[in-house]
């Protein structure tokens, strides 16, 4: 499918509902069940939109989208380039396509893969980081390798949260394993380890502190 829209096809961002407050979810093998049992668990008034980063073979496109939106009552879509952001909102990044995180859209980048993986969970957390500070919230689920966890540390040293699911609750543990290593260090009251059954709780909760409250003023005042 292509991606992208043009200057007649784009969606206006003016009036789009976008909010400063943003999760970012990343997940590899097992991913699927992980993020399903935290959509699943979401309130269904939550309304701090969701990206959802999944490492996945090119042709699932679509299929994801499908599977997820059977557990959740909030809307679960692939992100097209130039994509509003949202509320009420699950964002998936599309195969083979980085997920950049602007002011109140998404867009789509076709770089090079890092460290094998496109879409790449550390650039959509880089992004993320970089545009929302102390609005962002990282979550790192289960996996095979490591991608992920330097998006995550790049979220805490910009302000925001990071939740790294329990290993032991992991299908593959290497992904938790290696944000809880990057995570070393860093400021405790900034980053949590949970179980996979109790991240849903975690997230609702991180999205509604007075502190972020406060990173929302922070950011929609710039």
């Amino acid at each position: 499918m292509a991606r992208g829209r043009g200057a007649d096809g784009a969606s206006t961002v003016s009036g789009s509902g976008a909010t400063s407050s943003l999760v970012v979810i990343g997940a590899s093998w097992g991913g699927l069940h992980a993020v399903s049992t935290i959509l699943a668990g979401l309130p269904r008034t939550f309304d701090t939109p969701v990206v959802v980063v999944q490492h996945r073979a090119k042709e699932s496109d679509g299929l994801l989208a499908g599977l997820l939106q059977g557990v959740t009552t909030l809307h679960v879509c692939d992100v097209e380039d130039k994509e509003p952001i949202r509320a009420g909102h699950v964002y998936l990044a599309p195969p083979d396509y980085h997920l950049l995180v602007e002011d109140d859209y998404f867009s789509l980048s076709m770089d090079a893969a890092v460290r094998y993986s496109r879409p790449s969970i550390d650039v959509a957390l880089a992004s993320a980081a970089d545009n929302r500070g102390a609005a962002a919230i990282g979550v790192l689920l289960t996996g095979a390798n490591d991608d992920g966890a330097r998006g995550l540390r790049h979220v805490v040293e910009k302000g925001g949260r990071a939740l790294v699911q329990e290993p032991t609750t992991a299908e593959v543990r290497t992904m938790p394993e290696a944000g809880i290593r990057a995570l070393a260090g860093a400021p405790r009251d900034r980053w949590s380890i949970a179980p996979l059954t109790g991240i849903a709780a975690r997230i609702a909760e991180l999205a509604t502190t007075p502190a972020s409250a406060r990173a929302r003023a922070q950011w929609e005042a710039r």
